[in-house]
C-alpha cells in the first residue's frame, strides 16, 4: 500500500519547499493531544500543558478530532486555493486569511474528513448540499461520541460560525504557546527549506525527495512519486504545482495531502531520529511474519546467544537439516540473521540490532 502522486508535465519551477506556520500549529495541537506519538516532545508537551489556561484546554477538546488522529487539511488551506499554485505564508495571520478564502463546501468537507469519510481522492456530493451525505455524516459522528456529534451539527447548520470559532481558537493558541515555539522552530524549518531547494536546483527532484524521507521515491520514467504508507491514495499535480512542507514537530508522521482538486502536499519531518534507511512496510511485514512462526521463534532463542550451523540447529530442535534450512531461509530473506563461513561450516546468528529496532520501526511504519 502506498500513496502515489502523478507528476507528468510538472515543471521544475512549480516545485516549492516552504514552511507553514499553520501546518506547524496543527502538528503542535496533535502532539499535545497524542503525546504518545511523539516521545521526543514529552518535555515540551508537559510544559505547555502545565501552564495552559483551563478554558483554552476545554476548547481544545471540543474539536480535537481535527488534529488528534493526524490533523485536518484545514491546516494547509493554501493547497485548496484555486489554481493550485498558492504557497504557504510567512505568518500565521496570513495563513488564517487563506483559511477564510476556502469555500464553505471545502471547509466542511475537510472538517468532516475524520467523521464521515467523504470521498477524498475523487469528487462526490458534499454534506451541505446532499441530504443523504449529511445524514450519514451525523450518523457516523454520533458513533464517535456526543461531543463530535454536537460539533458536526453546529458545523453543518452554520459553517461561518464554526469558521469564526476555529480562527479565534487558533489565534488564542498562538498567543498561549505557539508564538514562542514558532519563534524557535521557524529558523530550523527555513534552513531545511533552503537545503532542499538547493538540492532541487543542483541535483533534481529525486534527490530532494530522498533527502526529505527515505520512504519517498521518484520513478522518473513513470513520472510518479510513491510514498510508502499503510494508506492508499492517488493524486496528480496536473496544471498545478507540488509543495514540500517541513515540520519540526512531526516525526514519525510523513503525510501526503491528496484531496481531490487540491494541490498535492508532502508534509515531512526534519531533524527526525529515524534511521537513514528504515525498512519499507513490505520489509517490515516480512520480518514480523518471519518471527511469528513458533519454530523460528525457538530458533531465534539459540541464534541470539551464539552462532550455529544448520546441523547443530537440527539436532537441538529434533528436525531434519532441510527443514531447518527452510526456516533459516525465511529469516535470512527477512534480513534477521547473518551468516559467515568458518572452514567448511556455515554459521548462522541472529542480528540482534535489527530485531531490537523492530518495535520502533513498527510504530514509525503505522504512524507514518
Amino acid at each position: 500500500m502506498s500513496v502515489h502522486i502523478d507528476i507528468d508535465g510538472l515543471r521544475p519551477d512549480r516545485v516549492a519547499v516552504v514552511p507553514s506556520p499553520l501546518a506547524e500549529l496543527g502538528m503542535a495541537l496533535h502532539a499535545l493531544s497524542e503525546p504518545g506519538h511523539h516521545p521526543g516532545l514529552q518535555g515540551w508537551v508537559t510544559g505547555v500543558t502545565a501552564r495552559l489556561d483551563p478554558h483554552l484546554a476545554d476548547r481544545m477538546c471540543e474539536a480535537d478530532f481535527l488534529w488528534r488522529t493526524t490533523f485536518s487539511d484545514l491546516f494547509m488551506p493554501f493547497a485548496g486555493i484555486p489554481g493550485r499554485s498558492t504557497l504557504p505564508c510567512a505568518t500565521l495571520a496570513e495563513e488564517l486569511d487563506l483559511l477564510d478564502k476556502l469555500t464553505d463546501e471545502q471547509f466542511v468537507d475537510a472538517a468532516l474528513e475524520f467523521t464521515c469519510a467523504l470521498p477524498y481522492c475523487s469528487h462526490g456530493p458534499d454534506a451541505l448540499s446532499d441530504a443523504e451525505v449529511r445524514r450519514r455524516a451525523l450518523e457516523l459522528a454520533a458513533a464517535r461520541g456526543p461531543q463530535q456529534l454536537r460539533f458536526s451539527e453546529r458545523l453543518l447548520a452554520d459553517p461561518p460560525r464554526i469558521r469564526a470559532w476555529l480562527r479565534r481558537f487558533l489565534q488564542d493558541c498562538d498567543e498561549a504557546f505557539f508564538a514562542e515555539a514558532w519563534s524557535r522552530l521557524r529558523h530550523q524549518l527555513a534552513a531545511d527549506a533552503r537545503h532542499k531547494t538547493d538540492l532541487l536546483r543542483r541535483k533534481g527532484l529525486a534527490e530532494a525527495l530522498a533527502a526529505a524521507s527515505p520512504a519517498v521515491t521518484l520513478d522518473e520514467a513513470a513520472a510518479r512519486i510513491t510514498v510508502d504508507k499503510l494508506g492508499e491514495g492517488r493524486t496528480a499535480t496536473g496544471d498545478g504545482g507540488l509543495l514540500l512542507v517541513p515540520t519540526s514537530l512531526g516525526w514519525p508522521h510523513l503525510m501526503v495531502l491528496h484531496r481531490y482538486g487540491w494541490q498535492p502536499v508532502l508534509h515531512y519531518p526534519v531533524g527526525s531520529p529515524e534511521l537513514a534507511a528504515p525498512p519499507t512496510l513490505e520489509q517490515l511485514a516480512l520480518r514480523m511474519t518471519a518471527l511469528s512462526h513458533p519454530v523460528r521463534m525457538r530458533m531465534c532463542r539459540h541464534l541470539a546467544r551464539s552462532a550455529y550451523t544448520t546441523g547443530e540447529l537440527a539436532q537441538v530442535h529434533g528436525m531434519t537439516a532441510p527443514e531447518i534450512s527452510r526456516h533459516l531461509g525465511v529469516l535470512k530473506k527477512a534480513g534477521l540473521i547473518t551468516t559467515r563461513r568458518r572452514g567448511r561450516y556455515v554459521l548462522h546468528q541472529l542480528d540482534v540490532t535489527v530485531v531490537a529496532r523492530l518495535g520502533s520501526e513498527f510504530l514509525e511504519g503505522i504512524l507514518r
